[in-house]
């Protein structure tokens, strides 16, 4: 096949992918195998679908073209033959086996044999190899992986993976120049040639009498040449399709075929619409043809319509062609952003409230340009520009907007105001109401729909006022605003709940909506044609709920969908970037611009609101505080009332009322640590359960940050899950809990005495489980390099490094003699230190996992640790020295000697350490003790600088029992930190602002000096250590 022919099929795949005709699209790939859809054969996989996976792979290769090939096959069929064995559908099974699998015999007869011994298991996971096989779902996508490296590394696949890049609509491009030629070539060229075919080539008739007028002269809006249209109606693959009819009524031009009479214009004064205000289109109506027109220039630019041209010529042509809807670029913007980082993405404001919006966005009134708030359901405002009143009815408008409340909804137009309402008993009224604003009498009615009204958008171009209606049946229609009903009929996507919006120069009309199967659609709507121009892609697969949508600065569309707020740029069909707005938001967010698209509204869980900003909105959002809440910032200013602490003191947040009221936690607090963003805090419960605490913006805490004066959320996905780790056939008393967190905070692997488990921190799912106990895992962590390699310390007291890619366990580590309880990995000496609950140190070279080097601690003279007592490990901020906790002293050891340096032993009569932690700047060390006690110590020399006595956080009524059991410190705020405590609670720690820092030393004569001669870590010199 020549290379013209080849990229004529990839035209053709571009086009049938364009017009929605899925199947034949994959169909011409594989029987093409010119292009290998890595998208499609993913989808295919993960659904299980496997004789589609191996008829589009037949496209490309055969099991017997080469190694890569043949191992791809092997995958896919053994995948299928233990999902057979699982479900114990032994006959399947065995007819796997033997028309599949039986193949590879001949290439591997013992590979054979195993496999087929499988069969004699109740439970093929008693094999060793498949120990770790998981569920389903998790072992498709791990088989996946490796399904995708083997495709990548075939010669067969070479150049197949990539489409070209090619233009929207290239192929509608090429036809439309052709016919562009093709008239030029006429004779006789007629300016509005009835195009029925392109199976024989355009040729216009004889001219018989005067030339029709130009387009130039006959706009369809005052002035505006037409878009490019839709294509010739094609049956029933013309998307969109107006309703039977003789004449098909395009989206603009319901409006050039106005009643003769006059009628009530909106403004109430008595305009008739063939006034000389009217646009010439209406004074002229122009009946559209049976089948879309082609318009050429104005008689002005007649001879370049009849000048001939040379064949072969390979410059595009432009003269506006309505044939094919062709994408051309994008309009001029008269504000433009520069770059998608212009888009409001910082969440500068969280409004919470009462009640859930189901309709909420900034005022926008024609005659007034202020950029106000409103929400539906509650009556505040950022601004305070409505006041709701006694009844649903009775609303006072104070500035302007668009409102809904729980029986009525509202749009503004100018000065009338456009009512579809719910009047009780199922009774939703499937009509419009009209009313003027000012006189408060009702202009007109609306009726057409054959369903409940879900949406209104009007509009208005040059003196023209009319609005576009939406009904549950996925009907749109347009109407002027007479009584003599709807202009148009179209069917949008979905057939569902869909909303319209114009660009903000009037100029583009988009749409978006979801199908009760929960596909989502966004378009651009051709007004000429009343079909669809593009179609905007990047939704996720099914929606969770009714995508909304709005658009700012002629040039960017916006939606909520999938936990996110998701951004196009309106010339381009492809997802330009998103945000989730640090989290919080329900699965399909309503959004809503202000005028300026500098600021966006975007609804959170817990019946809040979030506004988004760019920088310009951030000023914008800072000179609303300075002018309308300075009592109110004036009154909340105060800080709160603390307790002085020994030689310092200390504010506390307690997050001890959230965790009772959502999760009704009554385990202990096992791990705890800050997200690496600063503004979370996760716990892992003895229960099995994780705790996620999120700071949102506000008034208090500009920045989002964790902090003690402001308390945080517990924060859940709205689905309502919760991180639960596997618990099966494990004591909870016994259980050790253990988690780590992904640099990016994308990710938790966590595990509480059952198999670890790989969550998603955005949606709270489980994305893996592997390994099984026995042993179980003790302590997690990952390498500092590589996310994927993970080193897991084990109750048999070795450590597994781990690859989650290929979920296989490249290392196994012996040198302690019981179980592990710490872990650390130094990225400047590449290595990794463990910790056990033999009091062993270990360390460990990360590059070919050697042991280096082990020494015990040297416990205090009369001192015997319990028999579980957890040794802990944690690098300095320099990457060569290490702290270590045991309940019997801190110590701060040298890596490459593995010598101790410095040690703190408490007093004999002191309650053990339950734990300790550098702060993020490794200066400070917090550590918590069973009796409650928290001190604060310089790392340098170990010398306690403060103590935080019980009574300063913990409330008279608590137990005595209470204490803490894990401390974790701010990643980048190094005098904060938190306690997790045994009764479930959690307390966040900062000094006084008046302090600013935790403590001063004590006088050298409250302490002595410890036993091991040390050399100072960091600057000062060597000093007492200070005994607790």
């Amino acid at each position: 096949m020549s290379s013209l022919s080849r990229e004529l099929v990839f035209l053709i795949l571009q086009f049938l992918d364009e017009e929605k005709f899925k199947e034949t699209v994959h169909k011409l790939e594989q029987e093409s195998g010119f292009f290998f859809n890595m998208k499609y054969f993913e989808d295919e996989v993960h659904n299980g679908n496997w004789e589609e996976v191996e008829r589009y792979l037949s496209g490309f290769t055969k099991v017997d073209d080469n190694r890569y090939s043949m191992k791809i096959f092997f995958e896919i069929r053994k995948q299928k033959y233990l999902e057979a064995l699982d479900k114990h559908d032994r006959s399947k099974a065995v007819e796997i086996l033997v028309k599949d699998l039986k193949v590879f015999a001949s290439f591997n007869e013992e590979l054979f044999k195993e496999i087929t011994q499988l069969l004699t298991l109740e439970n093929f996971r008693e094999n060793e190899q498949l120990s770790k096989y998981g569920d389903t779902k998790s072992a498709r996508a791990i088989m996946l992986v490796e399904l995708k490296k083997l495709i990548e590394a075939n010669p067969l696949f070479r150049d197949k993976l990539q489409f070209p890049n090619l233009k929207n609509s290239r192929l509608r491009t090429l036809i439309n120049q052709s016919l562009n030629w093709q008239h030029q070539l006429c004779k006789n060229p007629r300016p509005n040639p009835d195009i029925k075919t392109l199976f024989v080539d355009h040729s216009c008739g004889q001219p018989n009498g005067a030339r029709a007028p130009s387009p130039a002269n006959n706009p369809l809006l005052g002035g505006a040449v037409p878009k490019p249209g839709g294509f010739p109606p094609l049956g029933a693959h013309v998307p969109f399709q107006p309703a039977p009819a003789p004449v098909p009524t395009p989206l603009a031009g319901w409006m050039s075929n106005p009643p003769t009479g006059t009628h009530p214009a909106v403004s109430g004064g008595p305009i008739g619409l063939g006034a000389p205000t009217i646009p010439a289109a209406l004074k002229h109506p122009r009946t559209p043809p049976t089948n879309p027109s082609v318009d050429f220039p104005s008689a002005d630019s007649e001879h370049a319509s009849k000048r001939t041209r040379p064949l072969g010529i390979s410059d595009e042509v432009n003269l506006p062609v309505n044939v094919l809807p062709v994408s051309f670029p994008g309009h001029a913007h008269s504000q433009t952003f520069s770059a998608p980082d212009d888009l409001p993405k910082t969440v500068a404001r969280t409004l919470n409230q009462g009640s859930s919006p189901y309709e909420h966005g900034f005022s926008s009134h024609p005659t007034d340009p202020t950029s106000g708030w409103y929400q539906c359901g509650r009556s505040w405002f950022v601004g305070s520009w409505f006041k709701r009143e006694a009844g649903p009815e009775k609303l006072q408008s104070l500035g302007s907007g668009f409102l809904y409340n729980a029986f009525t909804g509202v749009a503004y137009s100018r000065h009338l105001v456009q009512i579809f309402s719910y009047h009780g008993n199922d009774d939703v009224r499937q009509h419009l109401e009209v009313w003027d604003a000012t006189t408060g009498t009702k202009q007109y009615t609306f009726e057409g729909h054959e369903a409940p009204v879900y949406s209104v958008c009007p509009h208005h171009k040059e003196n023209i006022q009319f609005i576009f209606s939406t009904a549950l049946d996925g009907k749109i229609k347009a109407w002027l605003y007479d009584n003599l009903g709807s202009r148009v009929d179209y069917d949008a996507p979905g057939r569902w709940c869909t909303t319209m919006a114009y660009s903000a120069d009037g100029t583009r009309l988009f749409s978006c909506g979801t199908s009760k199967d929960g596909e989502s659609h966004i378009v651009e709507w051709n007004e000429s044609e009343g079909a669809v121009k593009r179609t905007y892609q990047g939704f996720r697969k099914r929606s969770l709920g009714v995508v909304q949508f709005d658009t700012t600065k002629n040039r960017f569309l916006a939606a909520g969908d999938d936990f996110s707020v998701k951004f196009w740029d309106m010339d381009n069909t492809q997802l330009l970037t998103s945000t989730d707005a640090d989290g919080g938001l329900p699965a399909s967010p309503r959004i809503r611009f202000n005028k300026d698209g500098t600021l966006l509204a975007v609804s959170a869980n817990e019946n809040g609101i979030k506004i988004l900003a760019n920088t310009d909105g951030l000023r914008l959002v800072r000179t609303f505080e300075n002018l309308a809440f300075d009592a109110s910032r004036a009154s909340e200013a105060a800080k709160p009332t603390v307790n002085p602490i020994s030689a310092a003191a200390a504010s506390s947040a307690g997050l001890t009322e959230r965790v009772a009221s959502v999760v009704s936690i009554s385990a202990m607090i096992s791990r705890l640590i800050y997200t690496n963003s600063g503004n979370a805090i996760l716990a892992l419960a003895s229960n099995a359960i994780h705790l996620l605490w999120k700071w949102q913006r506000s008034e208090r805490n500009s920045s989002g940050k964790a902090t003690a004066t402001v308390p945080p959320q517990l924060w859940q996905p709205s689905s309502g899950i919760l991180m639960t780790n596997d618990v099966s056939d494990t004591n909870p008393e016994e259980a050790v809990p253990c988690f780590a967190l992904s640099k990016n905070d994308s990710y938790v692997m966590s595990a509480s005495g059952g198999k670890i488990s790989l969550f998603n921190m955005m949606t709270f799912k489980t994305m893996t489980t592997f390994m099984p106990p026995p042993p179980a895992a003790t302590f997690l962590a990952f390498h500092p390099q590589d996310n994927n390699i993970i080193a897991i310390g084990m109750d048999d007291s070795t450590i597994q490094i781990y690859n989650v890619r290929v979920d296989e366990v490249k290392s196994k580590l012996k040198g302690h003699s019981k179980r592990i309880t710490g872990l650390a990995f130094s990225h400047v000496l590449n290595v990794l230190v463990s910790s056990g609950a033999d009091a062993q140190l270990c360390v460990w070279s990360s590059d070919g996992w050697e042991k280096q080097k082990s020494r015990f601690l040297q416990l205090p003279s009369g001192r015997s640790p319990a028999a579980q007592s957890e040794t802990r490990v944690q690098f300095h901020q320099d990457q060569i020295h290490f702290l270590v906790v045991h309940e019997t002293q801190l110590a701060i050891y040298e890596t490459t000697k593995l010598e101790c340096v410095k040690q703190w032993v408490p007093r004999e009569s002191a309650a053990p350490i339950s734990h300790a932690t550098f702060s993020c700047d490794s200066q400070l060390v917090y550590a918590s003790f069973l009796d409650a006690t928290v001190c604060i110590f310089t790392a340098a020399h170990l010398r306690l600088r403060c103590r935080i006595n019980p009574s300063a956080y913990l409330s008279p009524g608590v137990s005595s029992n209470v204490h803490p059991l894990v401390i974790a410190a701010h990643p980048q705020e190094p005098n904060q930190f938190a306690l997790g405590l045994s009764d479930g609670s959690v307390h966040v720690f900062e000094p006084l602002e008046s302090e600013g820092k935790w403590g001063v030393p004590p006088p050298a004569e409250n302490g002595s000096t410890s036993s091991v001669p040390t050399t100072p870590l960091v600057g000062a010199s060597a000093s007492d250590q200070a005994q607790r």
